[in-house]
């Protein structure tokens, strides 16, 4: 079960697959931050990369994106049964099933997601590129994003790297 979990955790954020130079596209002015490998018992799940405004230090009252390239493939009940167990284990609300189930497909090797920001109550999402959805619903930025750029993460090294610190 905590596999699993880790392993749903690491899908989540395999937001949207922009590559870099298109992500100013979606949100201008955004500069890699940092990056970070996400393991689990030592295997590579996906890398991360966290874009902000001019590539600042990270902040929840800015816009973001944030890219995941898988390196394992993971289903969709994966996803989002990783996803709900995390906003859960983190106090947040979480959107309801059928929402992330929209937003959220298979993922295979080398795919990549990618999640932009939209205010406090929006988050857009790619597939390799192809727009997937937008989780509208209130505190979601902070509650889906917490998942990996929160105080409480699975991995505190993981996210300072992607943080940039």
């Amino acid at each position: 079960m905590r596999r699993r979990l880790l392993l749903l955790l690491v899908c989540l954020l395999a937001p949207g697959g922009l590559w870099a130079a298109n992500i100013g596209a979606v949100l201008p002015g955004a500069e890699l931050r940092g990056s970070a490998v996400f393991r689990f018992l030592g295997v590579p799940l996906y890398e991360a990369r966290l874009y902000t405004p001019g590539g600042q230090p990270f902040d929840w009252q800015q816009d973001f994106a944030l890219e995941l390239r898988y390196r394992k493939g993971l289903s969709q009940r994966d996803l989002v049964d990783s996803t709900l167990v995390e906003m859960d284990r983190l106090g947040a609300a979480p959107p309801v099933r059928d929402q992330l189930e929209r937003c959220f497909q298979d993922v295979a090797r080398g795919d990549r997601y990618l999640a932009v920001t939209r205010g406090a109550d929006a988050v857009r999402f790619w597939r390799n590129g192809v727009p997937t959805c937008t989780l509208a619903h209130p505190r979601i930025t902070r509650d889906f994003m917490a998942i990996f750029l929160g105080e409480r993460t699975r991995s505190r090294a993981f996210t300072r790297k992607l943080q940039g610190l």
